[in-house]
């Protein structure tokens, strides 16, 4: 019976969806309804949306998400921004991306951000609402290659938590949804430094069984506010193009093909240190990932996203 309620709720949403003429933009977005009034409201909205990626995430045989507040709040200031000043971007109008965001508000797991979009809402109901982000979801999971990074985003095993963000201005709707995967605890770091700084990035996996591959520090040039109709242009983001890789110590007499031995030492209960240098000598923002690898057979994956501005 479960199992029929399911599918019988899918096909009906599906089905409204392309009643309404809900479509995508290329790279992310979509399109048609509605705007919460109070917290509760929002709290019903997120829980559906919650119960939705949980349910897609059951049949792919992965392991269900839980709610990141951090996640949320960075979301819904980004759906905020999207709605009131009418576009649709991965990027704010202070040229932050989704994983700056996160960052520089205090997390530093990695995320990936899926982003759907409504314009000309005829409700504001309750009810509506709830049928309306539905149907913004709905189409993100429905992708299919080589055109699916978002349905990726919802099914890859590596995501741990999710934040969602819901907002509507002037009939403009706006749905993020902010995958976290949560798998290193990293100490504090300062996120304020000058190109050249030098210090020791200090964590430790939170699962004993997961090994650390190594670090890989990323550069980009500072931020820049764009212009709206930039924003309204619908574009993928990724981390930037230049970077430097850091690897394990080897015991000796290993060595890597490079003839190099590493640097990270990785020590007991899976604590690590590494030697980071910001090896730029432009102002710029730096972002640290640290990858992990669950079992010998999967490939790494970026497990850390902790970005510092060095100017």
């Amino acid at each position: 019976m479960h199992g029929y309620l399911r599918f019988s709720r899918r096909q009906f949403l599906r089905s409204s969806a392309s009643f309404l003429g809900v479509s995508l933009c290329a790279n992310a977005f979509t399109s048609t309804s509605s705007s919460p009034a109070d917290d509760k409201a929002l709290d019903q909205l997120r829980s559906n949306l919650l119960q939705l990626v949980n349910e897609e995430r059951e049949v792919a045989k992965v392991q269900p998400v839980t709610i990141d507040d951090l996640a949320t709040e960075i979301a819904t200031k980004h759906a905020r921004d999207m709605a009131r000043h009418d576009y649709v971007s991965h990027w704010n109008r202070a040229g932050l991306k989704p994983y700056h965001r996160y960052s520089f508000a205090g997390g530093f797991h990695a995320t990936q951000e899926n982003i759907s979009a409504a314009d000309n809402t005829w409700s504001l109901q309750r009810k509506d609402l709830l049928q309306d982000t539905s149907y913004l979801h709905l189409p993100l999971y429905d992708e299919t290659p080589p055109n699916d990074g978002h349905r990726q985003a919802i099914l890859r095993p590596q995501q741990t938590h999710v934040g969602f963000g819901i907002a509507v201005d002037e009939l403009r709707l706006r749905v993020v949804e902010l995958f976290v995967t949560k798998y290193v605890e990293l100490e504090p770091v300062s996120q304020k430094a000058k190109p050249g700084d030098r210090f020791t990035l200090a964590g430790k996996l939170l699962n004993l069984d997961h090994t650390l591959s190594g670090v890989e520090v990323f550069y980009e040039p500072l931020p820049t506010e764009p212009e709206l109709n930039w924003l309204r242009q619908p574009r993928s983001y990724s981390l930037p193009n230049e970077s430097v890789v850091l690897r394990p110590v080897l015991p000796a007499p290993l060595t890597y093909a490079d003839l190099t031995t590493g640097v990270i030492r990785v020590e007991t209960k899976g604590r690590f240190t590494a030697p980071i240098r910001l090896f730029k000598k432009e102002p710029g923002v730096y972002t640290l990932v640290c990858w992990v690898k669950r079992n010998r057979n999967e490939k790494a994956f970026g497990a850390t996203e902790l970005c510092i501005r060095a100017e």
